[in-house]
């Protein structure tokens, strides 16, 4: 607020006698945590000299008021809470205080009625049980889909969504979570034949139906960035210009931190044994989004050796080679989130080329030499993020 607006609303109580100045108040006020200053100085008084000083006070008064309302602070608000098996933050400010928390716990529980195959009556769960009859979708899923299949198609395949029955049976999905103690290869290649993301044929109306029965979807590897997407576009629409939203790990940022700089965050050390706060680079993140995809601690252990959540859908088995942990940049979380997990199933060489063939991508990989040691390869735009 202008400090004329503050002098103009002014209330006028004097009780006024010959020859006396009356300093009514001095009022500090805090709006929006903007300082402004607010003096009452009324004055009935005949004498030229008083009537000099009092007119200074008040333009001493008013000129330090206008000098505070050129650095305008907006509201620091943040919140947390659970969504999709996992932990939410958000952080942005707003001058008018608006706190969102409860809207966008709304928002998210229609993201995951759409997409969480935990949850027997979601729209995802319903297509998944559906054998025969055409699928009706919904927004949430619908926008998934698209993405996802344009995302298959840029990577040969390689990002499937319709591994679900493969990762139920690696016990990484919604049924019981158990190991495998013994590996069926025959029930892997009856499974594979539902594996496809070509076998799902949708329409422009939003329909969609199987070739094969035993086609499901997980879109558990690009639900967490949607998710980060949809709250991060809410907050834009509402005016929102310097936020940070998180999902999982998964997060999107626009303008800067409280203290004016780019969002500062971290990408993990890929060991078992590392922190969630054990980072191998620090990040600032300008406008973008970032998403990290590892096997390093989702993984199932029988008689020495280790099974990994990301399945090849090429082959039907945990995908194991030397790449441990895939940082992809974006303008979008779920397109980050989707090639993230695409690059763990490719490897380091076949990731590095994938993400260094599109302009609107980077890419930042932490992998083991042939002498088991850790290493790092990135494309040449993660320079500008990275915190020397």
């Amino acid at each position: 607020m202008l400090c004329s607006d503050f002098l103009n609303s002014l209330e006028e109580k004097i009780t006024a006698h010959y020859g006396t100045i009356y300093l009514i108040s001095f009022t500090n006020q805090i709006l929006d945590e903007n300082f402004a200053c607010m003096i009452k100085i009324i004055t009935t008084t005949r004498s030229i000299y008083l009537r000099f000083a009092t007119l200074c006070l008040v333009l001493l008064v008013f000129i330090v008021a206008c000098k505070s309302d050129t650095k305008s602070l907006t509201a620091d608000l943040a919140f947390s809470g659970e969504t999709m098996g996992t932990r939410y933050n958000v952080k942005y400010f707003d001058e008018h205080k608006r706190y969102y928390q409860k809207a966008i716990d709304s928002l998210l529980v229609t993201v995951n009625q759409d997409l969480s195959t935990y949850i027997s009556d979601s729209h995802i769960s319903i297509f998944n049980q559906e054998k025969t009859r055409t699928y009706e979708g919904s927004p949430h899923f619908d926008k998934v889909f698209i993405k996802a299949k344009e995302i298959y198609q840029k990577t040969e395949g390689v990002f499937d969504p319709t591994v679900m029955p493969l990762v139920n049976y690696w016990g990484f999905g919604y049924t019981p979570k158990k190991a495998v103690t013994r590996v069926d290869s025959t029930q892997i290649n009856e499974l594979m034949m539902g594996v496809g993301f070509d076998k799902i044929i949708a329409t422009k109306q939003s329909f969609y139906s199987k070739q094969n029965p035993r086609t499901q979807l997980d879109f558990s590897a690009i639900a967490k960035g949607y998710g980060v997407d949809v709250i991060a576009e809410f907050l834009e629409q509402k005016g929102i210009e310097n936020y940070l939203v998180e999902i999982g790990g998964e997060l999107r940022t626009k303008g800067k931190n409280p203290r004016g700089d780019w969002w500062l965050t971290g990408i993990n050390t890929p060991t078992e044994d590392a922190s969630l706060r054990d980072f191998q680079a620090k990040v600032m993140l300008q406008n973008k989004a970032l998403a990290t995809s590892g096997n390093y601690r989702n993984y199932h252990e029988v008689d020495g050796k280790k099974y990994a959540h990301t399945i090849n859908p090429k082959t039907g088995y945990p995908e194991a080679n030397t790449l441990l942990s895939a940082s992809i940049f974006s303008d979008n979380c779920m397109t980050a989130d989707a090639y993230a997990t695409a690059c763990m199933v490719m490897g380091i060489d076949r990731a590095f080329e994938l993400i260094d063939r599109y302009a609107e991508l980077e890419g930042y990989f932490i992998y083991s030499d042939e002498n088991g040691d850790m290493q790092v390869k990135y494309t040449k735009g993660i320079e500008q993020y990275l915190k020397k």
